[in-house]
């Protein structure tokens, strides 16, 4: 049953309980919603980045590597509007606490040639606590970025040794655009479903062993695990795993405030179809995308 969102924003407003309104107009929450409700969830992301400052000549840009800023910063507005009505904690975790820089170092593209990200804006986070130092979770979000690349071609697995070490402890883990490159490079995605960045498609498929990638899928939900596609996928996925772990009557109320609307079909990512990916569903309408396949550099 559909909560009146007015009616839900009101009363939150006003201090009461929103279980009260959602109930009186017959919503039923799970056993999963009703304990998530009750508990205090804490919530951990881990960046595909180090600190230290960045360098004005990039090949010294060793020092840090990048995060995508929409990757973190969009389900981070999710979990920011919840968190006014749900007890939850956030921690921001990298190799060491401090300034964490979304400008990535150089990097190789597939075809060998060194790709200059100096001219690209760099926008710091905080990371709250390092690898060793972070709390239990309930939740681990692993965002993407250039980054993910790079430490790929440096052999540095911090990330996915903190991700292995955590993996059975932790209730929930969420990746987003190429994150889920480094759940594969974990090992947390053998025999699992998953997918990633349409884009990147052919790089990132090549991680890990024995993963299931679904090609046309907007987000995947296995078990424990969800994972998106790119970059603006994350906010979708979020979306959903927060009305799967709370309920929809709160997430309905943030979407609507964000005046944010996302994809609900968790099996349809039209980019898939823009970016070729082998085994995309060519047979449903490209009206989600933002203009003629044609426009875009590359296509076809």
């Amino acid at each position: 049953m559909k909560i009146v969102a007015h009616q839900l924003a009101s009363a939150l407003l006003a201090g009461t309980q929103w279980s009260s309104v959602a109930a009186a107009q017959g919503y039923n929450f799970t056993d999963e919603q009703l304990r998530n409700a009750n508990r205090s969830l804490s919530i951990g992301y881990v960046s595909a980045a180090h600190t230290g400052e960045p360098s004005s000549s990039y090949p010294h840009q060793v020092l840090y590597t990048g995060f995508t800023m929409l990757d973190v910063f969009g389900p981070l507005e999710l979990l920011w509007d919840i968190s006014q009505t749900y007890n939850v904690t956030l921690s921001i975790i990298a190799s060491e606490a401090g300034p964490v820089h979304s400008r990535s170092p150089a990097i190789h593209s597939p075809n060998g040639a060194l790709v200059d990200t100096s001219p690209s804006l760099d926008v710091q986070a905080v990371a709250t606590h390092t690898f060793a130092s972070a709390p239990p979770l309930d939740v681990l979000v692993v965002p993407g970025g250039l980054g993910v690349y790079y430490l790929t071609e440096i052999g540095d697995t911090q990330i996915e040794d903190f991700i292995a070490s955590r993996f059975a402890t932790t209730e929930y883990v969420l990746s987003v655009c190429v994150g889920s490159g480094l759940l594969a490079r974990a090992g947390v995605l053998a025999g699992r479903r998953a997918t990633t960045n349409k884009s990147a498609w052919d790089t990132v498929v090549k991680y890990g062993r024995n993963v299931t990638w679904v090609p046309s899928a907007r987000w995947v939900h296995d078990g424990k695990l969800w994972t998106s596609s790119g970059v603006q996928a994350g906010m979708d996925m979020m979306a959903a795993f927060l009305r799967h772990i709370y309920g929809d009557p709160v997430v309905s109320n943030a979407v609507n405030n964000d005046e944010f609307v996302p994809h609900v079909d968790p099996d349809w990512d039209p980019f898939a179809v823009l970016f070729d990916v082998p085994g995309a569903n060519t047979n449903r309408s490209l009206v989600d995308c933002a203009g003629p396949l044609d426009s875009y550099p590359g296509y076809g």
